[in-house]
């Protein structure tokens, strides 16, 4: 498991580290950088409290599946990582 984030994210916010790119298809075939499709599956690495009358569903640790354009790019610690709302997440895996 990574070490704790230094940065919390609010209300309604959720730090999500996006899963390696597929490298191979499944007959074998190798894909290259350039033909490589956006992860649209992560692991939450901290979420914030939510907003008033609505708790965050997810906890750190969880793996979850998003939108293909969901989020915005940011950096901390050297590790590529996304941000977005609660609600750009499709589903708990």
């Amino acid at each position: 498991m990574a070490k704790k984030s230094t940065v919390t994210p609010l209300h309604d916010r959720v730090i999500v580290k996006p899963a390696a790119a597929e490298e191979k298809t499944a007959g074998g075939i190798i894909i290259p950088d350039t033909a490589k499709e956006k992860p649209q599956r992560g692991t939450v690495v901290a979420a914030g409290p939510g907003k008033k009358d609505e708790p965050v569903t997810v906890k750190t640790g969880d793996t979850v599946l998003y939108g293909k354009y969901a989020g915005t790019e940011i950096q901390i610690d050297g590790q590529d990582l996304l941000i977005m709302r609660e609600s750009d997440i499709l589903a708990i895996v």
